[in-house]
């Protein structure tokens, strides 16, 4: 059992079918975590027979190699180098992977060595991972295979700036594009102008080595350009777009004058591009995605549905401003309710992606805990519904939470305990809410990311 004190959560119930209802939404989630495991998809996606290695049916004659490397980042890298290693074995020469601060020692690796560094805010010791990696690389040649692996978080931990932003300046434009509300793909887009190996750029300092980049996916759409900003696939963006983004959410203004200046030369054609499509540097790159938020949906509605459940995916592709998706999803799970529609009880609505969050108020939390507080303003009132939003990394925002879980019942919990739930949506307070409900959903770090996952059950 990944998430902690399950039966904490279900006791939380007011009745028989709330507590059903949220007993349902947990096992599902649990699913979720157990479909993702980037371990299973390496194992799954990799044969090896003699010299032979099939990677998702594409072969490759390990005998035209006399290195093999290792390199990359993500909250699933850990895992995904361990599962490496137990395929390879001593094929592998070296290699470097960046993973979150704190969690080196669960996994078991030998000839890849594990380097912490910070997540979301980079740190210097992901400059130090990424600055041995390229050290690394620079050696490689055409008989050298370089195997990235890549999930969710490595925007953050392989983060080495280019030469005229310092690290403090990239902590701080981080931070202020974490909170201004822009997608995924719109912070990584400026981010990998300002990187030496995203963007494209690892594929650059590895060249002309073959790479083989094995990658868990946490982006919406699983476009190889914004998962972990793009290491190792073509940059479709520009500086001129990355410039557009930074003004059309207003911290063009905010942002550090080093970062403003690197843009802005970029524009002028000062500094170089990010390697584009058609790149002679990309001839010898394979990009294969293992894993991702629609397998973890498809694995929770196979499951669903051998429960007896009446399942509707509403696919991986959610994304948006937390609270209102928020709203939307609570209207759909009152529709079950009150119309039979889309479809009837027992019922269970599966949906995932990535929202978003603007922060306006003072408060603590998570896109996926604020996604859950204004839908149960929402389900008020029902009984045998529960709705529950969790980040499959087992982070959601600057939390130690993964996300939270909520009932009909949840309103009037709430007002019991002097908690007005609005006034807590109003000051972006979901932690705080649900950590006095006992809602919170916890897993510690998952060593997987695939987004997050939402489950909306009625019984």
């Amino acid at each position: 059992m990944r998430i902690r004190s399950p039966e904490r959560i279900i006791g939380n119930a007011s009745c028989a079918e709330d507590k059903t209802a949220r007993e349902v939404t947990i096992e599902l989630l649990e699913k979720a975590l157990e479909a993702s495991d980037p371990r299973i998809a390496v194992r799954r996606s990799l044969k090896i027979s003699e010299d032979k290695l099939s990677v998702m049916g594409v072969d490759y004659d390990l005998t035209k190699y006399h290195r093999i490397l290792v390199v990359g980042g993500g909250k699933a890298s850990g895992a995904m180098a361990e599962a490496l290693e137990e395929i390879l074995g001593e094929r592998i020469d070296g290699g470097v992977v960046n993973v979150p601060r704190g969690v080196s020692k669960l996994y078991n690796v030998k000839r890849v060595r594990l380097n912490e560094a910070g997540h979301p805010i980079p740190d210097d010791g992901g400059v130090r991972g990424v600055s041995d990696m390229l050290d690394m690389l620079r050696s490689s040649d055409e008989n050298t295979l370089v195997f990235c692996l890549l999930s969710g978080g490595g925007s953050a931990l392989m983060s080495k700036p280019i030469d005229s932003v310092s690290l403090e300046d990239l902590q701080k434009l981080t931070s202020i594009l974490l909170r201004c509300g822009a997608p995924i793909e719109d912070v990584n887009a400026v981010r990998k102008h300002l990187s030496q190996v995203k963007g494209g750029r690892l594929a650059a300092a590895a060249y002309p080595a073959t790479i083989i980049s094995l990658i868990v996916s946490d982006v919406v759409g699983d476009r190889l350009d914004t998962i972990a900003s793009g290491p190792t696939a073509p940059d479709t963006t520009t500086y001129e777009y990355a410039r557009s983004i930074l003004q059309r959410y207003r911290v063009w203004d905010t942002i550090p004058d080093s970062v403003r200046k690197a843009i802005e030369s970029g524009c002028t054609g000062t500094l170089p591009e990010t390697p584009k499509p058609g790149d002679h540097i990309f001839r010898k790159v394979y990009n294969f995605i293992i894993a991702g938020n629609s397998i973890a949906l498809e694995e929770m509605e196979k499951y669903a549905i051998g429960m007896g459940y009446n399942v509707v995916n509403l696919s991986s592709y959610i994304e948006g401003e937390a609270r209102y998706v928020g709203y939307t999803l609570a209207g759909i799970l009152k529709g079950i309710v009150l119309k039979g529609r889309p479809t009837s009880r027992p019922a269970i609505i599966l949906a995932g992606g990535e929202t978003t969050v603007t922060v306006t108020g003072n408060g603590v939390g998570g896109r996926n805990q604020e996604l859950t507080l204004a839908a149960s303003i929402k389900i008020r009132g029902l009984r045998g519904v529960a709705i529950a939003s969790m980040g499959t990394d087992g982070v959601d925002g600057p939390t130690d939470a993964a996300g939270a879980i909520a009932d009909g019942y949840t309103y009037e919990r709430a007002l019991t305990l002097g908690l007005k739930p609005e006034e807590y949506l109003d000051r972006n307070d979901s932690y705080s809410f649900f950590s006095r409900l006992g809602d919170c959903i916890f897993t510690g770090p998952t060593g997987t990311n695939v987004n997050d996952v939402i489950v909306m059950t009625a019984v």
